[in-house]
């Protein structure tokens, strides 16, 4: 008689959060801060917005029978929210975070969590991005949210993590050069990896872009032709899958891609699908904004949802 053995899922996960900031009181006058620039963003605000965060995750594990093993976060201000969402229901006091604190102008941040029961945690660092302004009448520097860069070991084998959260689109996209800069520097990174030690990578974030964006295609070749990555989520784009909205306009900003090793049949984990993560209790329930992510803010007026983006999933096998 055989004994059918159930493979196990693993899951990866990115989520922007929405501007997860401490609250503004917590700080005495004359302290190094971040404010949040939040109408109102006080204690009782922030609490909830963590209660909100947690459902997520729990809304997850009752879906999956399992949370993700790695979350990739963007719009952190600070080391102190993580460890207050690490201490929150369902993590159980398994889960540790990787964060660095960037020039970013508006004060937010990339971070990695993760479930040390699964994953080792071996290093991390980050990419850092300056620019300069020397035309059109501006002067002096401008900075943007750093790429983090984790290396982490699951089952013997050495996951290379990259969370990013690229310069967003806006006065007729001026940003665009910036995250073109951004992408071809990651690439660099990432065939460095891919060449040297043939281990895997995983880019998670939100790209600002769409999946079928000419920048994002370019970072999935070596040189125009050798595929060196995957990007999952261009089928659920076709099939209007969004994680975020400008007006009425559906996008899909938060991808997460992957090295083609976990697409081969002697992979540790092999890609089963990838999802937006779209429950009822995290829509918007009535009015013109039905079906769409419930927020936090919709501008100064607070909603006391629980983010702007819909998280985003990818599901493995093993």
């Amino acid at each position: 008689m055989s004994i059918k053995v159930e493979n196990r899922n693993e899951l990866m996960m990115f989520y922007n959060v929405e501007n997860l900031f401490p609250p503004d009181e917590k700080f005495q006058k004359g302290e190094s801060r971040k404010f949040s620039g939040l109408k109102k963003w006080n204690a009782w605000r922030y609490n909830h917005k963590l209660h909100r965060l947690s459902h997520v995750f729990e809304l997850i594990e009752k879906e999956k029978k399992t949370l993700p093993m790695i979350i990739g976060l963007a719009e952190i201000a600070d080391s102190s929210v993580l460890e207050d969402l690490v201490s929150m229901e369902p993590f159980g006091g398994r889960y540790s975070y990787i964060h660095h604190d960037s020039l970013d102008e508006r004060g937010v941040d990339t971070a990695l969590l993760y479930d040390r029961t699964k994953i080792k945690f071996i290093e991390s660092e980050t990419m850092s991005f300056i620019f300069e302004f020397e035309e059109d009448g501006r002067d002096g520097i401008d900075t943007t949210r750093d790429v983090l860069q984790c290396k982490l070991e699951y089952e013997n084998e050495i996951i290379h993590a990259f969370v990013l959260h690229l310069p967003s689109k806006r006065e007729q996209d001026i940003n665009q050069p910036k995250r073109d800069y951004i992408l071809k520097n990651v690439k660099e990174r990432v065939l460095e990896l891919i060449k040297g030690s043939g281990e895997t990578v995983v880019i998670l974030g939100d790209f600002n872009e769409n999946p079928y964006a000419e920048n994002i295609n370019y970072l999935l070749y070596k040189d125009g032709s050798e595929k060196i990555l995957e990007n999952p989520f261009m089928h659920l784009y076709a099939e209007r899958k969004y994680s975020t909205y400008y007006q009425r306009q559906g996008l899909l900003f938060d991808q997460i891609i992957l090295s083609r090793d976990f697409y081969l049949h002697n992979s540790v984990l092999n890609f089963r699908k990838a999802e937006v993560f779209t429950h009822e209790d995290i829509k918007t329930r009535e009015g013109k904004y039905q079906g769409k992510p419930f927020r936090t803010y919709a501008g100064t007026r607070y909603l006391g949802g629980y983010s702007d983006h819909f998280p985003v999933l990818v599901e493995f096998s093993k």
